[in-house]
């Protein structure tokens, strides 16, 4: 009765781990093919026009006659005031910086052959949204030339900014339309791979970067965000 009972004890034990190895075995299978799944990137791109301008317009002069310099940097300061309100810029969107003075020979390391002691700068910034009024203008400077006016154009300190601010009101659907990219995309690998695309897994949405279209159009932005994206297969 002992042996048969224990018989009965062993053989029911070895179905119960067999039953149970098979539980454990398909949890594995299932587990294993719920972790299928495939990462893309989703892009979206526009382009949009800058809302906002900052102009600096730097003038310099130089001599030895330190009192005749700031006479000199006062009229063409007002020069240059002028040419900007004739363009059709108000006075709160005109700003004037201090004037620089430079005494070279007061510097700890002079250049001997410098030609002139002193030089006096001036900024007028113009900062504003009229973005055709600042390109359109820009291409008249030379008028200030011709009424003496010198204006330093090759530091980069001074080149004009033109920026976007309009970033919110396109990125909803911006980021749809980098989603659908992306969905589209892997709709395209759960076909090749004879597979159907399941749930979306996981989610990152990446910045948004905003840039010159190029460099001869700085005026016109490139908008771009990547979106990643991580769907479940189902085979």
């Amino acid at each position: 009765m002992n042996t048969v009972s224990s018989f009965v004890l062993g053989l029911l034990l070895a179905i119960g781990l067999a039953v149970a190895g098979y539980g454990v075995g398909r949890g594995f299978v299932e587990a294993r093919a719920l972790d299928r799944s495939v990462e893309v990137k989703g892009l979206a791109e526009r382009e949009a026009p800058a809302d906002t301008a900052i102009w600096p317009l730097q003038f310099v002069v130089a001599g030895d006659d330190l009192e005749a310099l700031v006479r000199q940097i006062e009229g063409q300061r007002e020069a240059v005031t002028a040419f900007l309100a004739a363009r059709g810029f108000a006075p709160d969107e005109i700003s004037v910086s201090s004037p620089s003075v430079l005494d070279r020979l007061a510097q700890a390391y002079s250049d001997p052959n410098v030609r002139f002691r002193y030089s006096v700068s001036q900024v007028v910034t113009v900062f504003t949204g009229k973005i055709d009024a600042v390109r359109s203008a820009g291409r008249e400077l030379l008028e200030l030339g011709k009424v003496g006016v010198v204006l330093n154009q090759e530091n980069f300190e001074f080149r004009t900014q033109y920026l976007f601010n309009g970033l919110n009101e396109i990125k909803p659907a911006m980021i749809e339309e980098a989603t659908r990219n992306g969905r589209e995309v892997a709709n395209r690998f759960a076909e090749d791979s004879e597979s159907r695309l399941g749930k979306l897994k996981a989610a990152r949405q990446g910045q948004f970067t905003i840039e010159d279209r190029d460099s001869n159009n700085p005026h016109i932005k490139k908008v771009r965000v990547v979106s990643t994206l991580e769907y479940y297969l189902i085979d």
